[in-house]
């Protein structure tokens, strides 16, 4: 009985993958390293490659694996590009999810988890979010995972899928020095190569209202992610209810202006970042219950701002992703 990880090459599936190790569940990796990297991928455990499109593949590593559920990681991840490719994001998003449970459905596997996003909520006007407010993606990229739900939750009603859906906030920071987050969109990275390329980080807007003027997010640590992915596989193995979908948030964020101080600290790197105008339509704060996933999916915050930070540092520095010397 083998769990299949697709996107397991890349920073969050490797991740999750090596939770499942800890946890003495057997997995298998499907990636077509688009955003991947082979050496994320524990030598002992067997690698696929290839894409969630390729519905010949997925059939053949299933059945060459014995899989008996899938935790579905893959995808394309970048909201603000997506507005730019809605049809790659949509290939990518949905017929490959789609292509994935129709593999699933061929040969038996009913149960998955699906990793979506706090996309699917747009810009919520509420202070903190929790699975009910209402459903606005504002991207392609938003609107994809959100179909996504809805085709699991269709293949549930039709076929008796069992599912769950983990809504992902801000992932950083790193469980162990050889994963890193190599995304040219994402904060700490974008912060991590100005800085090591001596450039000023920059804030976009200070004038929010906020208790230091900088927008507030919610910045979860990708192990205690991961860890969650395992306590949802065990409860479908286990046969265990489900919610159909969770908030994986911390209740509370941190503000950008906190961020870029507990960077400073952490590198040792003194920076007073530049301030430049608002994006259009950034909210004050998004922030998400996890209430619903801490009673069902032993999901906790385990690390604070400062290991999140100085976790995702150390690997930034190894894997000389822009490299420094030490």
């Amino acid at each position: 009985m083998t769990w299949l990880v697709t996107g397991g090459a890349g920073y969050i599936g490797s991740h999750v993958v090596r939770a499942l190790l800890d946890a003495d569940l057997r997995t298998v990796v499907l990636d077509d390293l688009s955003t991947g990297h082979t050496d994320f991928v524990p030598p002992e455990v067997p690698f696929v490659r290839g894409s969630i499109l390729d519905g010949a593949l997925l059939l053949d590593t299933i059945a060459d694996h014995d899989v008996s559920g899938v935790i579905h990681v893959a995808g394309f991840k970048y909201a603000g590009v997506s507005v730019k490719e809605p049809l790659h994001t949509y290939q990518q998003n949905v017929t490959g999810t789609a292509t994935l449970l129709a593999a699933m459905e061929s040969k038996g596997v009913d149960r998955i988890v699906f990793s979506s996003s706090a996309a699917v909520y747009g810009t919520p006007h509420t202070d903190l979010v929790t699975e009910a407010t209402p459903k606005a993606p504002a991207s392609p990229y938003g609107e994809s995972k959100l179909i996504g739900e809805w085709l699991l939750a269709d293949q549930g009603v039709a076929r008796g899928l069992r599912h769950t859906s983990l809504r992902y906030f801000n992932v950083v920071g790193s469980g162990d020095p050889a994963l890193y987050d190599s995304s040219p969109h994402n904060l700490f990275p974008l912060v991590f190569t100005a800085l090591l390329e001596g450039r000023t980080p920059r804030i976009n807007g200070d004038d929010y209202s906020t208790p230091d003027g900088t927008n507030v997010r919610d910045y979860i640590h990708v192990a205690d992610l991961a860890a969650s992915h395992v306590a949802a596989a065990r409860r479908l193995d286990a046969g265990e209810p489900v919610e159909s979908a969770y908030n994986l948030g911390s209740g509370s964020g941190s503000s950008v202006g906190e961020i870029m101080r507990a960077i400073a600290d952490a590198t040792g790197i003194d920076f007073t970042p530049e301030i430049g105008p608002r994006r259009p339509g950034d909210p004050d704060r998004i922030v998400a219950s996890g209430e619903l996933a801490a009673r069902d999916l032993d999901w906790r915050m385990r690390h604070t701002l400062r290991e999140m930070v100085e976790s995702q540092w150390i690997a930034t520095r190894r894997a000389g992703e822009p490299s420094v010397a030490d």
